[in-house]
């Protein structure tokens, strides 16, 4: 085959994938550091100060200080860690934190890949989550580390659950897997009522899937000195805390899609000036709502105890949205508004 017929057939489809590819990962990287910027600012108007402004215009270029001095600092390995696992936990958790975005639609066809499993493919990703911090806790050969890390996989374990039933209430209600017909379903006004104490529940559980506080317990500097995190430095400890931001971005994504109507105007609205942003403004804009809760609990409540933290995920979110989807899968069938009800069922030949 000639060099130009390799290309036709192997070169220019990949060529085309890396480009989708690096299309989502390197604007999620570049938002991380905005994000940190963002928070950091937003925590200083509330607590009455001024936040980063003396690195670049408006304290712009802070982020990307810290990111220089970070990777260009020597990475400390303690004596007694494993070294091959002790590196590779804040490779994993920054790789599981970027393929999640594979199948997140954006906008109506910016998608990487459009399976019609997505929801369920977010839920494997963001739950293997839990295997980074866990190696990093035991590889680090601190009692510190070990404690945080053992803390982060129950603390995961406990509003999983919470979150899948969330899900569930979300797809009786949809009828569909598939990330961008979810987006695009049709909803009616008292159907997204039904699904708002859903949206508050995930909402808190997100908190505590990517240990924000007040829900930071795997973290616990107050007694923990640094958790999981406490023997990493430099670049390693870089890599974790770029995984963290991109994880929260990840989640806003996720309750976007799943509750926000994605791409789409807020409340339905249309018109001249509604019609002309495009639907990818949209969606970044629900991000950054979300975002923006994440940083106004963080200023405003305490960190919970671990009992606390236990005690709302298995005494009160666990049954409540066991019943909420009792109640939303009941309505559903009281307004004949089931996906698919009242459709004609094939026959079954030759059984």
């Amino acid at each position: 085959m000639t060099f130009n017929e390799l290309w036709t057939t192997y070169g220019l489809p990949g060529f085309w994938i890396v480009l989708q590819i690096m299309a989502f990962v390197v604007p999620i990287l570049i938002s991380v550091a905005f994000v940190v910027y963002g928070e950091r600012k937003i925590m200083g108007a509330m607590q009455l100060r001024q936040g980063p402004m003396t690195v670049g215009p408006f304290g712009l270029l802070q982020t990307f200080a810290d990111a220089i001095k970070l990777f260009s600092k020597e990475v400390i390995v303690p004596r007694a860690a494993h070294p091959v696992v002790f590196f590779l936990a804040p490779i994993l958790t920054m790789i599981l934190s970027m393929i999640a975005w594979s199948v997140i639609p954006v906008n109506l066809g910016w998608v990487i890949a459009d399976i019609n499993v997505g929801i369920l493919y977010l839920f494997a990703i963001s739950s293997m989550g839990v295997y980074g911090v866990l190696m990093a806790g035991w590889a680090s050969n601190s009692k510190y580390a070990f404690l945080g890390g053992m803390r982060s996989a129950a603390q995961m374990v406990s509003y999983e659950v919470s979150m899948g039933l969330v899900i569930v209430t979300v797809l009786l209600c949809v009828g569909s897997l598939n990330l961008t017909d979810i987006v695009e379903a049709h909803r009616p006004w008292w159907m997204n009522l039904m699904l708002l104490p859903m949206f508050i529940v995930f909402v808190v559980s997100i908190l505590a899937e990517t240990n924000r506080a007040p829900f930071d317990l795997p973290e616990g500097e107050s007694e923990l000195s640094g958790g999981f995190l406490v023997e990493y430095s430099a670049a390693a400890f870089m890599l974790f805390f770029l995984a963290e931001y991109a994880n929260m971005i990840l989640m806003s994504a996720m309750a976007t899609v799943l509750f926000l109507g994605g791409w789409h105007a807020p409340f339905g609205l249309s018109g001249a000036w509604i019609d002309w942003v495009p639907g990818v403004l949209w969606f970044i804009l629900k991000i950054c709502f979300i975002l923006f809760v994440y940083v106004w609990v963080r200023a405003t409540m305490p960190r919970y105890r671990y009992d606390q933290l236990m005690r709302l995920g298995w005494k009160i979110f666990l049954p409540f949205t066991l019943i909420w989807v009792l109640v939303v899968a009941g309505t559903l069938i009281a307004m004949d508004a089931l996906p698919g009800a009242g459709q004609a069922v094939a026959p079954v030949v030759g059984y």
